[in-house]
């Protein structure tokens, strides 16, 4: 797996930009962004589309080939002929990052069990680090909760908090099955490194973590992929394998590649 981050920031990507950008995708990705109320969500969105269509770009397909489709829950997949081996991918942002994992599609078609997740390290203002655990609970089990509210750092609490909840979010949108999904089932002991479900190991499942420093806040992610197999691995994103781009920089080379 590798997995592609866009850093956005709303104050640096000029309208003219969205405007150029926006023809890139089809009519029906278009629909859907243009329907967001504030520019920075549709940027967000508009980024988000592109990210496969740039991988696609790379692998030799012309843009007019592009093809895309969404399974009933709602998670996107290629339908691009010609693409061997398939392509597997997800995408996810949270405020300055658009992220994208993508990997062979080996297991579980059409969208194939792949998931990721990013967040910023942070908690809302005004709220006590305890006071945002309570409010999330009914997410967390206790062995969770113990973890997070352990004799540690508030700084290592908040980060063990995010490893946990990007896991859980990476996993369920591997399986692709929306929202509904009780994230108490899934089980991750930050100090152990063991995912459960259930209450059973996670067999099958290669979890990849990941972070961005050089974001000016820090952000964390896990990046989820059902591989098969009675193991669970779960480990760093190699360096290799985690790619950064910078918004303007990466918008105006899709322009130029697939305009």
């Amino acid at each position: 797996m590798q997995v592609w981050n866009v850093i956005y920031d709303p104050l640096e990507f000029p309208d003219s930009l969205y405007h150029s950008a926006l023809p890139l995708v089809d009519q029906t990705a278009q629909s859907k962004i243009t329907k967001f109320y504030r520019r920075e969500d549709a940027c967000r969105s508009l980024i988000g589309n592109l990210l496969p269509r740039v991988l696609l770009k790379k692998r030799g397909v012309v843009k007019d080939a592009m093809t895309f489709a969404t399974t009933d829950t709602g998670k996107p997949y290629c339908t691009t002929p010609g693409i061997e081996p398939p392509l597997a991918f997800n995408v996810t942002h949270d405020e300055g990052v658009i992220a994208m994992a993508f990997g062979t599609g080996d297991l579980g078609p059409p969208a194939f069990s792949i998931g990721v997740d990013v967040m910023k390290l942070k908690i809302p203002p005004r709220t006590t680090f305890t006071e945002f655990v309570d409010i999330v609970d009914s997410q967390l089990t206790t062995r969770e909760k113990n973890l997070i509210l352990a004799d540690v750092a508030e700084e290592e609490a908040i980060r063990r908090f995010y490893w946990i909840w990007t896991l859980k979010e990476a996993y369920t949108k591997a399986l692709g099955i929306g929202l509904g999904f009780d994230f108490r089932r899934i089980e991750y002991d930050v100090v152990e490194e063991k995912v459960t479900v259930d209450g059973e190991p996670a067999k099958g499942w290669q979890f990849l973590r990941f972070e961005l420093p050089q974001c000016g806040h820090n952000y964390v992610g896990f990046a989820a992929k059902f591989i098969g197999g009675r193991g669970t691995s779960i480990s760093e994103l190699s360096e290799g394998c985690l790619v950064c781009y910078d918004a303007v920089s990466f918008v105006n080379r899709a322009i130029e590649e697939m305009g």
